[in-house]
């Protein structure tokens, strides 16, 4: 078992920035992958950006490249999500989520946090 606590979301301008923090817990040596994800409100959840916990290579969805980075701290089991040039389109609750197993789904996830972007 893997336990996934977001924190960091809040209420910001359009244009300004927020970091996202997971902490993991339990069997996180079992992680091969971690993922933010997001959904927004009568939408589905959809991928945001990924870091394989041991080689830190990266993938974002092509409508967060260039404004949000994705980074991991081995030593604190924690993962970041740094958005900048936050849009109102950005506003969901995000979601951290981790995968186990290459090719397979995002087993265990988080409760979320909230992001609000204001025009």
């Amino acid at each position: 078992q893997v336990q996934l606590v977001e924190s960091g979301g809040g209420l910001v301008q359009a244009g300004g920035s927020l970091r996202l923090s997971c902490a993991a817990s339990g069997r996180t040596f079992s992680s091969y992958r971690m993922g933010w994800f997001r959904q927004a409100p009568g939408k589905e959840r959809e991928f945001v950006a990924s870091i394989n916990w041991s080689t830190s290579n990266t993938n974002y969805a092509d409508s967060v490249k260039g404004r949000f980075t994705i980074s991991r701290d081995n030593a604190k089991n924690t993962v970041y999500l740094q958005m900048n040039s936050l849009k109102p389109e950005d506003t969901a609750v995000y979601y951290c989520a981790v995968q186990r197993v290459p090719g397979a789904s995002y087993d265990f996830w988080g409760q979320g946090t909230q992001v609000t972007v204001s025009s």
